[in-house]
Order: C-alpha cells, then sequence, then structure tokens
C-alpha cells in the first residue's frame, strides 16, 4: 500500500475509547519544518495495536524527527498525529508510551537497578510495586546478573539495555525504539528482536522501531520506508517485495527511490 494523503483533520476529537482494531498510530498530512527546511514532509500512515513495525531510511531522513513528534517532543507539528487515540504528547500518553532515543538517558554514577528504581519514581509508580517492575524489566533485557553494577562501567550493549529496561517500567502500551540495535552484536541484536515480539505477542505492545540497516526489515511485520523526509511506502515485508518485484527489502527500497526520483524529474 503506497503512501495516501487523506483529508487532513486541524483538530483531534475527543478520544473515544480505541477498539481492537483501531490504530496504536494514525498520522495524516503531517509536517515539520525547520527553518527552511521541510523535515518530514506530508506523511500518512497507520500502525496497528500489538504489531512490531520497522521505520526504516537512511540516516537524516528524518526517522528520529518523526519519532519525537510521536511521542510529543517535536516542536512545530502540523496535519494531525493520534497516539492511542489521543492526540501525540498529551499527558494521559505520559505512562502509556515509553522511547528510546539512541543517546542513552541514564545515569552511569547508578546501579542499574537504581537507575530503574528512580525512573519507576517519576513515572508515579506506588512504591510497593517498584521491586517488582524493576526486577522484571530487567528480567525482560536480560540484565538481572548486572542489575547492581554501576551503569558507567557496563558495556556499550548494556548501557543501551538499561535505557530499554527503563522504558519497560510500567508496562507502555507503545514502545519508541529509535535505532535499538545500533553497535549490538549479532546474538544480542536477536535476543532483542525475540524480546520486541513477544512484548507484542504476549502483552499487546506496539512497537515503533527505527533503523537504517535493511536486513533488519524482515524481522518487522510492517514497514514505513521514508527518503528525504517523505514516506515511500506502508507495508508488509512480502507485500512490498510482491509490489516491486524484487527478493529483498533493499532491493525494494532501491526500487521505490528509482520511482520517486523518476516522478521528481517529471513534474520537475
Amino acid at each position: 500500500m503506497m503512501n495516501k494523503r487523506p483529508p487532513v483533520r486541524t483538530t483531534a476529537p475527543e478520544p473515544q475509547g480505541r477498539g481492537p482494531s483501531a490504530p496504536a498510530i494514525r498520522a495524516a498530512r503531517l509536517t515539520v519544518v525547520r527553518g527552511s527546511r521541510t523535515v518530514i514532509d506530508d506523511l500518512s500512515f497507520e500502525v496497528a495495536p500489538a504489531s512490531v513495525t520497522g521505520l526504516l531510511g537512511p540516516s537524516g531522513c528524518g526517522k528520529s524527527t518523526l519519532m519525537r513528534a510521536i511521542v510529543g517532543t517535536q516542536a512545530k507539528v502540523t496535519g494531525t498525529l493520534d497516539v492511542l487515540g489521543r492526540p501525540a504528547g498529551a499527558k494521559p500518553l505520559r505512562a502509556r508510551v515509553g522511547y528510546v532515543t539512541q543517546d542513552p538517558s541514564v545515569y552511569g554514577d547508578l546501579t542499574a537497578r537504581q537507575n530503574l528504581d528512580y525512573y519507576a519514581a517519576v513515572l508515579g509508580i506506588p512504591r510497593g510495586e517498584r521491586a517488582d517492575q524493576v526486577t522484571r524489566a530487567l528480567s525482560d533485557v536480560d540484565l538481572l546478573t548486572h542489575a547492581d553494577s554501576l551503569t558507567g562501567n557496563l558495556s556499550g550493549g548494556q548501557h543501551s539495555r538499561v535505557s530499554l529496561a527503563v522504558a519497560l517500567l510500567g508496562s507502555p502500551e507503545l514502545l519508541v525504539l529509535d535505532e535499538p540495535t545500533v553497535g549490538l552484536d549479532p546474538v544480542l541484536r536477536r535476543d532483542l528482536w525475540d524480546l520486541f515480539h513477544r512484548l507484542a505477542a504476549e502483552r499487546g505492545t506496539t512497537l515503533l522501531i527505527s533503523s537504517h540497516v535493511m536486513d533488519e526489515a524482515d524481522r518487522c511485520q510492517n514497514l514505513l520506508l521514508m527518503r528525504s523526509g517523505r514516506l515511500l511506502a506502508a507495508d508488509s515485508p512480502d507485500a512490498l517485495r510482491a509490489h516491486t518485484h524484487t527478493a529483498s527489502i533493499e532491493d525494494a527500497f532501491l526500487h521505490l527511490v528509482d520511482e520517486a526520483r523518476e516522478a521528481e524529474r517529471a513534474g520537475s
């Protein structure tokens, strides 16, 4: 299914609750302008609930900007962007959305467990539930054996997993992960993707995961392919290969880029 542009809504309706098939994320004519540059250019798409969706494209194509818009930290966003049935960034979403940036935002002078306990308090998790929540999150990312090590002494991959564990606190309905597997060894990358799919299948979590590594595409149920702030396609890996008559997602992406360039030349 190629990018479509439904009519923009200038204001989001009051949430009426989300049925089981309602999109976890719905964008319509989403645009972000920074200075004289259009960073996100008229995007329209939906992300299904309880799914693993990959956001793929080269570095600088707007993936991180789109993710910041979804979690409500990006300025100068126009168009419509609804998250879990509410406008992106709405206060009630804070405890329902987990976000991991490319730069881990945890404290090196605290242990992994202390970091999680601190963020659990910030999230308002009741004191009596914090220990269990922290232990479960550490177990999810396979860090129990390093729970009482200073975060600053952990490896880069372990440091990233502490940030992911923080995002898992409170069992968020939506996880937005900005290139969480960069720099990780193949075994750890595989284990994290297994975790992502377990979260979707067993807990009903929706995951939006960005990457510039095309070989991770087949680990996703659905894909959003971006180039230069625009959405080239939104569909499953199999459907994208079938549509472009290619054998790999990388070849499908290149085919779509060529199509986009031809359309740009024809329109110039």
